[in-house]
């Protein structure tokens, strides 16, 4: 069995989805992001969205997606593929 290690982060796009997130305004909380993904039909609730953002969990290219548009910015911004 392939083990992991503990400080490997799972994903690539959680500091920014937290900058995101932040840079609103009016800034948006964990809590409203779930809400606003729960009406795409992505259910992460606030915890999810917190190992997101710490890098503990893993993302699926959906939500990306999904988190994007509801944080009004690009899955290529949350990538850090563009600067912005």
């Amino acid at each position: 069995m392939k083990s992991t290690r503990q400080s490997h982060s799972r994903n690539i796009v959680g500091k920014r989805v937290r900058l995101a997130r932040l840079k609103r305004n009016p800034p948006v909380s964990q809590e409203d992001l779930s809400a606003r993904l729960a009406v795409r039909g992505i259910v992460l609730d606030q915890t999810a969205i917190s190992r997101v953002e710490k890098q503990t969990r893993y993302v699926m290219d959906y939500e990306a997606a999904a988190m994007a548009k509801c944080l009004k910015t690009s899955v290529a911004w949350l990538y850090g593929e563009v600067e912005g």
